[in-house]
């Protein structure tokens, strides 16, 4: 992998921030691309007199040959790369050295108390593959965790380059993580979410939360398109702005193709959530990441409590709900216990799992039929199943669909179960809607793409919600609660598009601005 005079430059710049030494430790064996990796790693190397490659005279566990280490001042930070770290987990190898060289590590800080309180040996593995935009988020959250904490190692494994690896442990999906080599997660995990399951697992001793006393003018909730603009819109307006998100950039970050936003001609998922990053961080906007918000009630005093994932509380003047959604799941036996098996979400990370296999996409939809195009160059076959008697998608995605020679549709078919051998999916049961019959349909993977659900169950007994969960609203962005404003995908607004999330995010900002105007005006 040949690093482009440009990215030896931002290289050379990022390296003249680090306080400790760095070294690449590699470890010895045979592998054909393993004069590429150490190409790759003396190109680093040349880029600050504080970073370090060099050999190791043992070999590591399985890898062959292209696992290597990073390390601290001499010292091992439990952080390991097994393969070469280049597309999208080139930027998870830049961060490794960077944070193990001094850089501060950018999770919330009620994060890393708890992942510092950690008394336990944690050793994770991480299989990727270098097409997922998926499996860096949790790589360099693990990464993390193993700097904040040395009882905590993190390795990512390519499973493209470690195929046989990656077969034994009976990997479908990726992201998918080991720890202490049992399965662990499948997909996508925040750095909260980790934390929630190995309370399960290992004693994570409890931290005390530092109180945030301050009273916000805005609190936003949600990272994603709406929530951008609605923190944008009140900041300009020399509010105290809040903006608490789970993730930034939201669903977006996990959309590849974007050609609908109105003045962009193309861009990416993971492009546009670093533009919208960039742009919050222009203004004083304090970000908390990686929390959740649990609950909202109203104070005495006419504010608003919001209770966090991290045991906090926040109070603000008023809140901008905009959490937007998550993929919809089909709800049926077999699926949840086949995530990772079979089981997937993202055509773009999981796709080629399925290379020269058959599956099926569920969902007719503009994602569904998009999903099924995309997987017809990889797949042996892909069949799409919707439940309904034509397919939903836009004409031109379905012309497409109907042109592409592996491709079957089937309408009127509600899915039954997912069926597994335990190792692996093997087969669904569909039912004919029209006449009930139910048959055995043979396949090798299954991708849901049946829609959003709104993200809106901790405000539900607070705010009115219609049947879908959606929060209502009405064209000012308003709730059925004063000063409490929602905003994008959560919402009832119709057509759940980015442009249209950054405009209503925009729309609440002002509403919120104007209420608490009339609030000032009144002494409340």
């Amino acid at each position: 992998m040949k690093l482009t005079p440009q990215i030896i430059d931002t290289l050379k710049a990022y390296s003249e921030k680090l306080t400790r030494s760095v070294q690449i430790k590699l470890f010895d064996g045979k592998h054909s691309k393993r004069p590429e990796l150490v190409d790759m790693l003396k190109q680093v190397d040349s880029v600050s007199d504080k970073i370090e490659f060099i050999y190791s005279e043992t070999g590591f566990n399985v890898r062959e040959g292209l696992t290597f280490e990073i390390q601290a001042d001499h010292k091992p930070t439990g952080i390991r790369f097994s393969g070469i770290p280049g597309g999208h987990e080139f930027n998870s190898f830049v961060l490794a050295f960077l944070q193990a060289g001094g850089i501060p590590v950018k999770l919330d800080d009620s994060i890393i108390r708890q992942v510092a309180a950690i008394d336990t040996e944690l050793s994770f593995e991480v299989i990727v593959s270098l097409d997922c935009h998926n499996c860096p988020d949790v790589v360099q959250t693990l990464n993390q965790f193993s700097i904040i904490n040395p009882l905590i190692s993190c390795e990512m494994i390519d499973g493209a380059t470690h195929k046989k690896f990656a077969e034994e442990r009976n990997v479908q999906g990726v992201p998918t993580v080991f720890l202490n080599r049992k399965p662990f997660s499948s997909g996508q995990i925040n750095a909260a979410e980790i934390l929630e399951k190995l309370k399960k697992i290992v004693t994570v001793a409890p931290v005390r939360a530092v109180a945030d006393h301050t009273l916000y003018d805005v609190a936003v909730v949600g990272g994603g398109p709406a929530a951008a603009a609605a923190a944008i819109y009140t900041a300009r307006k020399g509010l105290k702005v809040l903006m608490l998100a789970e993730k930034i950039g939201g669903q977006v970050a996990d959309t590849m193709g974007i050609e609908n936003l109105i003045g962009i001609t193309k861009t990416t998922g993971p492009e546009l959530t670093k533009n919208l990053r960039a742009h919050v961080e222009a203004y004083p906007v304090k970000i908390r990441e990686e929390v959740r918000v649990d609950g909202l009630n109203k104070r005495d005093d006419g504010d608003w409590q919001l209770s966090l994932s991290s045991k906090e509380t926040i109070k603000s003047r008023s809140v901008i709900l905009a959490t937007g959604a998550k993929w919809r799941e089909l709800g049926v036996p077999g699926e949840k216990e086949n995530v990772g098996k079979g089981v997937a979400y993202c055509p773009h990370c999981d796709g080629p799992f399925f290379k020269g296999k058959d599956v099926v996409v569920v969902g007719g939809g503009n994602s569904g039929v998009e999903a099924a195009l995309d997987l017809a160059g990889i797949v042996k076959s892909v069949t799409v199943v919707e439940f309904l008697d034509t397919l939903k998608a836009d004409q031109v995605l379905v012309d497409q669909l109907h042109g592409t020679a592996n491709a079957t549709i089937i309408t009127g078919t509600a899915t039954e179960s997912i069926e597994s051998d335990g190792k692996k999916v093997t087969s669904m049961i569909l039912k004919d809607r029209a006449s009930g019959e139910t048959r055995e349909y043979p396949t090798d993977g299954v991708f849901v793409q049946i829609g959003l659900a709104p993200n809106s169950a901790f405000a539900k007994e607070v705010v009115a919600t219609n049947k879908y969960g959606e929060i209502e609203i009405n064209t000012r962005c308003e709730t059925n609660q004063s000063g409490i404003f929602a905003a994008g995908d959560v919402t009832t607004v119709p057509y759940k598009q980015i442009v249209v999330s950054m405009g209503e995010g925009a729309k609440a900002g002002l509403s919120a601005f104007e209420y608490l105007l009339k609030q000032a005006k009144t002494g409340k």
